[in-house]
C-alpha cells in the first residue's frame, strides 16, 4: 500500500482527465481496477508458491525451464529491472518536486530537478539497514499515507457536488479511434497509479509464513486502495470542476484550498510529500532484491551478491539502484510513467500470465498453495488488459520497449557464452560468473 498510494493518483488525475477530456476518464480507472485485480491473482498464485527474494526471476525461470530457455527469460527480467527500478523510483520523485512547487512557488526548473535528485539519495541512504528497521519505518509511514488519503476522500465526500462529475462534453461516449484510445492510455495511466501490488513478492524470502501473507497484502491492498481511489477521485472532480482539474499541477492541494483555504492546503501538499517519500521507499526496498537474488544464484554479476557485514542486507544493489534512479529522475514524468509500464508489459507482464499455465501444466511438483479462483478467467482479462494498453501507448515506447529487450537478449547471449549455459554446450560449470 505504501508503494500503491504515493505521488501517482495526486499527479495523474490532470493528466488522466486530459486522455480523454472529461470526467469519463473514470472509466480508465475501473478498467484498470479490474485489471489490476486479475493481474494480481497471477502475481498471488506465483508469489504463494515460490516466494523466494526475487520474484519474477524465479517464476520465469521455473514455469519455462530453469536449464533451458528460463534461463533467457529470467535474465530478460533482471535486464528489464535494471532500467524499470530507476523509472519508478524517478518517477515519484519528480512528483515530490513537482508538489514542492505548491509550497515554493518560485523555483527554477533546475531546482525542482536538485530536488527529485536528493529525494533518491536520502531513500538510499535510509534503506542502508536492516529489514527490521526498515520494517517499523514503513509502519509509520504507513500510517500517515492512509490518513492523507481519507482526510481528502471525507472533504471530497462532504462537499460533493454529483452535476459536475456528470458534467460530460458532448459526444463522451461515441465510439471512434480517438475514445478507444483515449481509454487505453486512461487505463495505462490508471495502472501506474495502480502499481506496487506486488511489491511483497520481490522481498517475500524476508517475510514470515509467505503461503498466507502474499495473497493477502497483494489482493487486500488492491480492493482497499481501488476502493480509496475510485472514491477519492470521484469526489475531488465533484468538488474542482474538470475544465479546471485538468490545468492542475497540484490538484489535491487546489482540491483542499477551494474548500479549506492556503492553510490547510499547506498541510495537506506536506502530507502528500510525506506520502510520496514513503512510495519511492518502498519502490527501492522492493526492487533492490532483484538482481541481489540473481546474483546469488550465479546468474547476474557477482558483487550484486554482496550483504553488508553487520546489517546483512543487499548494499550493492541499494546503492546501484539509488544512483540510476538520481539520473532517471531528470526526466520528464509522463515519459517516465510510459517508458515505465510499457517495459513492464512486453519483457515480464505478458510472459508472466503464461507462466501460471505452464507451471499449472508441466511442473506439479511446484506447490500451489493459492489457486486464482474461476481459472483461467483472470489470466485471459489480465493479457487482454495488458494487450490493450500496450497498443494504446504508441509506436514510439513499444519501439524503445523492443530494443530494449533485443539489447537484453544479446547481453544474455553473450553471457551465456562464456559461462557455457543454454543455448551453448560444453562451456563452464551451471552458475558460473560472467
Amino acid at each position: 500500500m505504501l508503494e500503491m498510494i504515493g505521488v501517482g493518483p495526486f499527479i495523474t488525475i490532470p493528466i488522466l482527465l486530459a486522455k480523454m477530456n472529461g470526467p469519463q476518464a473514470i472509466l480508465g480507472w475501473l478498467l484498470g481496477a479490474v485489471v489490476a485485480l486479475c493481474d494480481g491473482m497471477v502475481w498471488a498464485e506465483l508469489g504463494a508458491a515460490m516466494p523466494g527474494t526475487g520474484g519474477p526471476y524465479h517464476y520465469l525461470s521455473e514455469a519455462y525451464g530453469p536449464q533451458r530457455i528460463g534461463r533467457l527469460m529470467s535474465f530478460l527480467f533482471i535486464w528489464q529491472t535494471m532500467a524499470l527500478a530507476p523509472l519508478s523510483i524517478g518517477s515519484g520523485a519528480v512528483g515530490f518536486a513537482q508538489y514542492a512547487r505548491f509550497l515554493f512557488k518560485d523555483l527554477s526548473p533546475l531546482q525542482e530537478k536538485l530536488i527529485a535528485v536528493s529525494v533518491c539519495a536520502l531513500i538510499t541512504m535510509l534503506l542502508y539497514r536492516d529489514i527490521r528497521s526498515v520494517g517499523r519505518l514503513s509502519i509509520i509511514m504507513w500510517i500517515v499515507v492512509v490518513g492523507t488519503v481519507l482526510w481528502i476522500t471525507a472533504a471530497g465526500v462532504m462537499h460533493f457536488d454529483p452535476r459536475r462529475v456528470l458534467d460530460f462534453p458532448q459526444g463522451a461516449f461515441t465510439p471512434s479511434r480517438s475514445f478507444f484510445f483515449g481509454l487505453g492510455g486512461a487505463t495505462l495511466i490508471a495502472m501506474y497509479d495502480y502499481g506496487g501490488y506486488n511489491n511483497v513478492c520481490f522481498f517475500a524470502g524476508e517475510v514470515r509464513r509467505p503461503e498466507r501473507v502474499i495473497p493477502r497484502s497483494i489482493l487486500l491492498s488492491i480492493a482497499a486502495v481501488a476502493a480509496l481511489y475510485l472514491t477519492m477521485n470521484v469526489t475531488i472532480i465533484g468538488v474542482v470542476p474538470w475544465r479546471e482539474a485538468i490545468h492542475s499541477t497540484a490538484i489535491a492541494s487546489d482540491f483542499i484550498q477551494r474548500i479549506y483555504g492556503a492553510k490547510a492546503a499547506g498541510v495537506v501538499t506536506i502530507l502528500i510529500l510525506w506520502t510520496t517519500f514513503a512510495s519511492v521507499f518502498a519502490v527501492l526496498l522492493g526492487y533492490s532484491r532483484v538482481p541481489y537474488a540473481a546474483a546469488v544464484d550465479g546468474r547476474f554479476f557477482r558483487p550484486f551478491a554482496r550483504l553488508h557485514p553487520s546489517k546483512n542486507f543487499p548494499y550493492v544493489s541499494v546503492l546501484f539502484i539509488g544512483v540510476l534512479s538520481m539520473a532517471a529522475s531528470l526526466l520528464n514524468l509522463d515519459v517516465l510513467i510510459n517508458g515505465l509500464i510499457v517495459i513492464q508489459v512486453l519483457i515480464q507482464f505478458m510472459a508472466q500470465i503464461f507462466a501460471v499455465t505452464l507451471i499449472r501444466r508441466k511442473r506439479p511438483d511446484i506447490v500451489r498453495p493459492f489457486k486464482m479462483p474461476l481459472y483461467p478467467l483472470p489470466s485471459v482479462i489480465a493479457f487482454l488488459g495488458w494487450l490493450y494498453i500496450l497498443i494504446a501507448s504508441g509506436l514510439a515506447y513499444i519501439g524503445a520497449g523492443l530494443v530494449l529487450m533485443m539489447f537484453g537478449v544479446a547481453a544474455y547471449l553473450w553471457r551465456a557464452r562464456g559461462a557455457g549455459e543454454w543455448p551453448y554446450a560444453g562451456g563452464r560449470e551451471e552458475g558460473a560468473d560472467a
